[in-house]
């Protein structure tokens, strides 16, 4: 394992599949069998715990970035580039490529490699890395997909692991490794879990379209995580914005401010930094559901994978309401923390 010779920091990021994130833009809609000229293209360091990392870094607190990757790796040095801290665990195959085709609109459409597989042994020196750091960390984020190899309940394998560290630990995954997690019981459940409609619905068993048509039947999706022990649970809402639900009874939805979408690679990673960041910095419930919230419509109006700097951070802009998404009136929003 090779780890860089700066300090753990209190973030710590798991990205066990991480990619190069290559994103290129079309001059108008996709027009199947056609040849297309493209316009710009941007080539990022990604990865769902990485975007994380990268955002979290990018306000100015430590973080270090667990991942499989060689040294001499595209992904290794374009993060060194950026001054991320590393606890790299060497592979043999080189990091996968992900593409990414943005139309003008903002519309998204992603073409994922699989990644490479990893061996058992890679997958314990990963675990041994994680737990070194996360002793020194305030939180722990687990995100993204499982490589080939990998058990599909590895993230509750870790969970339980990193309970003795005292880290809070957050979760972002979907599909089998989501479905693995929750099924694992009550002790391997993180602090925090952060879906979007789509994974909420696969772990109540609905169609997507009753989640997001329906905010009593997403709510009860929501309440059931809290039965299972999830303390916390952010919901995103893609343009609408997302929820925080408390296991203490704490309900409250976010609107974003305007913004033009360019690209919602990395959004999702960015609201989960967001809430991580304010939560460090003693926030309740309703700002760190500001945080989440402003980071995630300024990394949709940035290019790319790209990730917002604070100063593209729009806190104010958010609308903050308590319980279900709604209109808010005067009585029920919450002002932005130092906005008058």
């Amino acid at each position: 394992m090779r780890t860089d010779s700066a300090p753990a920091g209190r973030v710590v990021t798991l990205t066990a599949n991480p990619s190069l994130d290559r994103t290129l833009d079309l001059p108008g809609p996709l027009d199947r069998g056609a040849v297309t000229r493209l316009g710009a293209s941007h080539t990022e360091p990604g990865g769902k715990g990485v975007n994380v990392s990268r955002a979290v870094a990018a306000a100015g607190v430590e973080v270090v970035s667990v991942l499989p990757a060689a040294d001499d790796d595209l992904i290794v040095r374009s993060l060194r580039e950026l001054g991320l801290s590393l606890a790299s665990v060497p592979i043999d195959s080189p990091v996968r490529t992900n593409y990414t085709l943005t139309e003008p609109d903002g519309t998204t459409t992603k073409l994922n490699e699989p990644g490479a597989r990893l061996d058992e042994p890679t997958l314990e020196a990963l675990q041994r890395a994680l737990l070194d750091h996360a002793g020194t960390a305030s939180w722990v984020v687990l995100s993204g997909s499982l490589p080939p190899g990998a058990p599909r309940d590895w993230y509750a394998t870790l969970v339980r692991a990193l309970r003795s560290t005292g880290a809070r630990i957050a979760v972002d995954t979907s599909e089998e490794p989501l479905l693995a997690l929750l099924a694992a019981g009550p002790d391997s459940v993180p602090d925090l879990l952060k879906p979007n409609t789509e994974e909420l619905a696969q772990l109540a068993g609905l169609p997507e379209e009753a989640v997001t048509s329906d905010p009593e039947a997403a709510l009860a999706a929501v309440t059931a995580l809290h039965r299972r022990g999830v303390a916390e649970v952010l919901l995103t809402l893609g343009a609408d914005g997302a929820l925080l639900s408390t296991a203490d009874g704490e309900l409250w939805s976010a609107r974003p401010p305007r913004v033009t979408v360019r690209s919602t690679v990395g959004a999702g990673d960015c609201s989960l930094a967001g809430y991580v960041l304010a939560h460090l910095a003693g926030a309740g419930p309703a700002d760190r559901l500001r945080s989440a919230v402003a980071y995630g419509a300024a990394s949709a109006a940035l290019p790319g994978s790209a990730v917002p700097t604070p100063a593209q951070v729009d806190p104010a802009g958010v609308t903050v309401t308590a319980g279900l998404p709604g209109t808010p009136t005067p009585a029920e929003a919450a002002p932005a923390a130092g906005a008058r």
